[in-house]
């Protein structure tokens, strides 16, 4: 069945978030909503506007970034930011910096990797980790030890929308969190009381959205 779809009565300037109420499974857990940043992570507009505000708040405490590493189809809303980081009227720490902008690589085993030709956008750099969602920090967690292994340091992080407040100590910054969404719930697979009560799921969910059960 086809989720069903509503905008919540909430906007952070001009942005708007999209979601649908149901039983969802993504690669670390089970929730109860979908959240749908397909217009976010594909139209320039959007793109502009999410980058906007995330660009207002204090994304990495005042260190400087060096790149952004932009996971979950985030790579449009990443040039944005980095425009808006760099531009003169921010008064930000990145004023007048060229800010590299990286997207994930997979390997076969599901790791992040870097070519050598990129990895020096990373070796002593400060990354921002810039992602669409964050519901239990597993990706965050991947991105991190990937940065680290690639002798990088994570200056921040940051979403449009998130479950949780932090990662390993690191403050997650989002335009959007649970207070948002009332009843948000998610859920290890094997502890999802959705699936313990019999409801089937409703779609499955990745980086490229969702496909209906």
């Amino acid at each position: 069945m086809e989720p069903k779809f509503f905008k919540i009565p909430i906007s952070v300037g001009s942005v708007s978030l999209r979601v649908a109420k149901g039983h969802f499974a993504t690669r670390n857990s089970h929730t109860n909503y979908f959240i749908d940043v397909t217009e976010q992570q594909s139209c320039l507009g959007e793109a502009k506007a999410v980058a906007r505000q995330l660009a207002q708040r204090d994304l990495t405490r005042n260190t400087i970034v060096d790149t952004i590493l932009c996971l979950d189809g985030t790579r449009v809303i990443g040039t944005c930011l980095a425009r808006e980081l760099t531009q003169g009227g921010n008064c930000s720490v990145n004023t007048g910096r060229e800010i590299y902008l990286l997207r994930e690589n997979l390997s076969r085993d599901g790791k992040f990797i870097f070519r050598e030709n990129a990895r020096f956008m990373l070796d002593g750099k400060n990354v921002l980790l810039l992602l669409a969602s964050v519901t239990t920090g597993g990706t965050v967690r991947k991105g991190m030890r990937c940065v680290q292994y690639y002798k990088g340091n994570v200056a921040g992080v940051a979403s449009i929308y998130s479950h949780v407040k932090e990662v390993d100590g690191i403050p997650v910054v989002s335009l959007f969190n649970t207070n948002d969404l009332p009843g948000y719930a998610s859920h290890r697979p094997d502890e999802c009381p959705l699936c313990k009560a019999g409801q089937p799921l409703d779609a499955m969910i990745d980086t490229y959205g969702y496909a209906a059960l």
